[in-house]
């Protein structure tokens, strides 16, 4: 424990355990929520973070912005904004060059109990609960496609823990969803509609206290006929290049997408917090 305290932060979280930002806005992995608030704060403060993040994939681009404030390392309300571009693939796919998807993201997470990373005494958990609101454009081309609405909310609870003396971070996440593709393609569809529960589980080792490499995989339902939607994965490395600033970069496996095979590419994203 002494080599990560060395590392405190002065506003009373250490570098990289409460996480980066993950494609849904949420604090936590990058396609993975966990139980940690955004932001430093401790329970005597409020915290931030903004984030801007990329996933390039062979077909597709996906582009996210969004800002989180944790409120007493309790409470975090967080807001994203996704792109999602075909490029070149728009027009194959019948929708022309240059159309692109998007979709807001409104989140909220409470913490329920236990604490990550301080309670190394017990092997109790941090247990949060949350709820995240999407709101997909385009809702002609998504109901052509099969989906029943371009509005849905997920729910989702995590446990996570932090074991200093390992240097392991662990998470565990049940989310109730039917968002297509993360919601970028509405919710429900000809398969079904309803919410499912899916699976989502990070695990990372903290090479210094900088420094952590891990790896995710999440599970989606698959509810659109005109094609499949595979889980996701990624192998990722977080650095804290100040205590204010942490680089990610990760190798996303998202399957396949939309029809189009084999969509794997790097992630990235830039994150701020204080």
């Amino acid at each position: 424990m002494s080599a990560h305290a060395a590392d405190w932060r002065k506003d009373g979280k250490l570098v990289l355990t409460d996480g980066i930002t993950g494609v849904d806005g949420s604090a936590g992995g990058g396609i993975a929520a966990w139980a940690t608030i955004a932001g430093n704060e401790t329970d005597a403060g409020i915290g931030a973070t903004a984030h801007a993040t990329g996933v390039f994939l062979p077909d597709f681009n996906l582009e996210a912005y969004g800002v989180a404030i944790g409120i007493r390392d309790r409470v975090e309300l967080s807001y994203t904004r996704q792109r999602f571009d075909p490029r070149s693939d728009g027009a194959a796919l019948g929708l022309g060059r240059g159309f692109t998807f998007g979709q807001a993201i409104f989140g909220a997470k409470v913490r329920l109990f236990g604490d990550a990373v301080w309670a190394q005494d017990t092997v109790l958990p941090q247990v949060s609960i949350g709820v995240q609101h999407k709101h997909a454009d385009r809702a002609p081309v998504l109901r052509a496609v099969g989906a029943t609405r371009t509005n849905g909310t997920d729910y989702y609870v995590s446990a996570t823990k932090v074991l200093l003396a390992r240097g392991l971070i662990v998470d565990a996440t049940l989310r109730l969803t039917e968002a297509n593709q993360w919601g970028l393609l509405g919710h429900g569809g000809d398969k079904g509609t309803g919410h499912g529960a899916q699976f989502e589980g990070s695990a990372a080792v903290m090479l210094s206290p900088r420094l952590a490499v891990g790896a995710e995989v999440r599970t989606k339902p698959d509810r659109l006929g005109f094609a499949r939607e595979d889980d996701a994965y990624d192998l990722f490395a977080a650095w804290a290049v100040h205590r204010n600033l942490t680089l990610t970069a990760a190798y996303a496996d998202l399957g396949d997408i939309a029809t189009m095979k084999d969509q794997r590419g790097l992630f990235v994203q830039l994150q701020t917090g204080f």
